[in-house]
């Protein structure tokens, strides 16, 4: 008999992710906090679904999250219905939500008191690489708990790493964030540059793409950039919730983030614009909008 998993949470995340764990041939039952999701999702994967976090994580070896913030995660990890109260002993719980280090730490120690194993997990690679498996994941905990989930986390990643204790992989995609700020207002200053110049922005990509300027970001997000279309992927709601997370957490340890304080503010103003469930790309909308106000 295959193994019994359950999957917490069908955003536009966990809702394929659970899909690929069901086609990799694993027993899944899911929770969505809105039930016709559930239910959608066990039509679609004939898999099976549960009235709360408890029922469905019940019998399940590994049990795997993946919610909106620190409070939505504590919000299904704790009560008489959450998923810790219908845990066996020596389960584990891996969580793929970005949250703060602090709350992975807390959820962990309250694991523990359980027999239950916990990894915090957080992904990169947005909607597109849910959906087609090849999600890439940072995870923080035991290397003798990794191993043993590493294989599953297989149907819906192309690449996982331990990077230390708990708490690690939540760090590690606070850095993860922190680069692609940086990286995205660098390719909209670019692209806004290119256009007041008068130059051809297709050409100036194809060009700069082939050397030292090329990234993911320029390779898969400039021709909808310099379209004005940024409904393609992780919104500015989130991102900004992250890289909050990220800014709290080198207010305490020192950390100088100058650049992402000022990218933050920059999605701020995009927000403020409509702009909030624009993708991150969308900081060029910010330039664009400016240049029109003069």
């Amino acid at each position: 008999m295959s193994m019994k998993v359950a999957f917490i949470g069908l955003g536009v995340m966990g809702y394929p992710m659970a899909g690929h764990l069901q086609k990799a041939g694993y027993q899944v039952t899911v929770y969505n906090r809105t039930l016709a999701k559930a239910q959608k999702w066990q039509t679609q994967y004939q898999g099976s679904f549960a009235a709360t976090p408890k029922e469905a994580v019940q019998g399940a070896e590994i049990v795997f999250m993946c919610v909106g913030n620190d409070d939505d995660l504590r919000s299904v990890v704790y009560g008489e219905t959450g998923v810790l109260a219908g845990m066996q002993s020596g389960s584990i719980l891996v969580d793929h939500t970005t949250t703060s280090a602090k709350v992975a730490r807390e959820v962990a120690l309250k694991a523990a008191e359980q027999q239950v194993a916990f990894l915090d997990a957080p992904v990169s690679g947005g909607q597109a690489g849910a959906e087609n498996g090849l999600l890439t994941i940072m995870v923080g905990g035991d290397e003798a708990v990794f191993n043993r989930v590493q294989s599953v986390m297989d149907a819906f990643a192309r690449f996982s790493q331990l990077l230390g204790p708990v708490g690690s992989g939540q760090l590690c995609k606070m850095v993860n964030q922190i680069c692609i700020a940086g990286v995205v207002q660098g390719l909209a200053e670019g692209l806004h540059f290119a256009k007041k110049a008068g130059l051809d922005g297709e050409k100036v990509i194809e060009t700069i793409s082939k050397g030292a300027a090329g990234s993911w970001q320029m390779e898969n997000r400039y021709k909808t950039m310099l379209a004005g279309e940024y409904n393609f992927g992780f919104a500015i709601d989130w991102m900004r919730k992250d890289l909050g997370i990220a800014l709290d957490e080198a207010r305490s340890n020192g950390a100088s983030l100058a650049l992402t304080a000022l990218v933050d503010q920059y999605y701020a103003d995009v927000q403020a614009l409509g702009g909030g469930r624009f993708d991150t790309s969308s900081l060029l909308a910010r330039l664009d909008a400016l240049h029109e106000r003069k």
